[in-house]
């Protein structure tokens, strides 16, 4: 059981939503669409699922071109950011409406309901209305409407998006249980970088329409294939910082050369993009080879136990986040280190030059 996309492209009045897209999702897969917001996720979960037709290139289902047949005539199941239950019915009849649909006999529907609302924890909500559960029972309650056709693709459309902090934790967690003993394929949809490496399984990054890299989560995480899948893949988004690599030696920005040791041994001599991700930043000497910067301080957060450091190093933005509460007045100026072993470098058309050695060991 795949799913296939060739060449699959959606333009709505001359407007292209999707750039030429090649990908093929297995059999009892999580595959997680990571993107910002107007990146194409939804345009292409609507191409996956047959609610649109693409301008160009083929869906195919297990081989079979679908490209033209209606989501109804699909085993495809979704569920939306909002909770989408019929607030009269119960939970039990929620669950049941879409088999009422098929001709199933009673019996069979009341075993497929129960079935699915004991694997979701939902058995003793049976009788409840839809408002008379938390968010995260109402959202459980339509992914088992989803679940309960034995669909061979399930589309979770940034499904948890809505709940609180507790409840997304918890769903969080019971999504890859649920994915794992369905069998089925499943694409989730999400603007968070903490989301697809919690989920796991594959990770496809957007931009702009279009697919910058596609395969294991912590590959692309660790090893982006360009900047831009780095700035997708990193909350906050990376920071850049120009570099230059030369006999034997790197320097970053206008801070003092240092040699250059693992992967930034081996590039060639030339002017790069230095990237590293906030929680890279250090507000003290962590020792080592760590490459000190001076910057200018211009907004800090405190989220509890971290901090949100808002820095300027000349004409460059950056955001640290850094352990503990640290209270620092707009405007000074402090000193960051970052170790070379956390960064990576890309050439200048933004294809990935060396990866950070961390990444490498891991």
């Amino acid at each position: 059981m795949t799913l296939t996309l060739q060449g699959v492209t959606r333009r709505v009045r001359g407007m292209t939503h999707v750039h030429p897209t090649d990908l093929t999702l297995g059999k009892g897969t999580m595959n997680v669409l990571l993107g910002p917001t107007l990146s194409g996720k939804t345009s292409l979960m609507r191409l996956m699922a047959g609610l649109d037709k693409p301008s160009e290139g083929r869906v195919l289902w297990e081989d079979r071109d679908v490209t033209g047949v209606p989501v109804q005539e699909r085993r495809v199941a979704m569920v939306y950011q909002q909770f989408i239950n019929y607030p009269t019915l119960s939970v039990y009849e929620n669950i049941a409406s879409p088999l009422r649909l098929t001709g199933m006999s009673r019996e069979e529907i009341d075993r497929a309901v129960r079935e699915t609302a004991d694997f979701l924890r939902l058995t003793p909500m049976l009788d409840r209305k839809p408002l008379e559960l938390s968010g995260g029972q109402q959202q459980r309650c339509a992914l088992a409407r989803a679940l309960v056709k034995g669909a061979g693709l399930v589309l979770l459309d940034e499904p948890l998006a809505n709940l609180d902090y507790k409840l997304r934790e918890e769903l969080r967690v019971e999504i890859p249980r649920i994915f794992e003993a369905s069998g089925a394929i499943f694409v989730y949809a999400t603007t968070e970088p903490e989301e697809a490496l919690l989920l796991g399984g594959n990770t496809a990054t957007l931009w702009e329409g279009r697919v910058t890299q596609f395969g294991p989560t912590p590959t692309v995480y660790r090893q982006p294939c360009d900047a831009t899948t780095a700035r997708v893949f990193s909350d906050p988004p990376m920071n850049f910082v120009p570099c230059r690599k030369r006999a034997g030696t790197v320097a970053f920005g206008s801070a003092p050369a240092i040699p250059a040791s693992g992967p930034l041994a081996a590039i060639a001599d030339g002017s790069y993009r230095a990237g590293f991700r906030a929680n890279h930043v250090a507000l003290a000497d962590p020792g080592g080879a760590a490459v000190a910067f001076d910057c200018v301080l211009t907004g800090s957060e405190i989220t509890g136990s971290e901090t949100f450091v808002h820095l300027r190093h000349g004409d460059d933005t950056w955001v640290g986040l850094v352990k503990g509460v640290h209270q620092i007045p707009a405007g000074e100026r402090l000193t960051v280190w970052i170790d070379p072993a956390h960064v990576y470098l890309f050439d200048a058309e933004g294809r990935l030059a060396a990866p950070a050695a961390y990444a490498m060991a891991a």
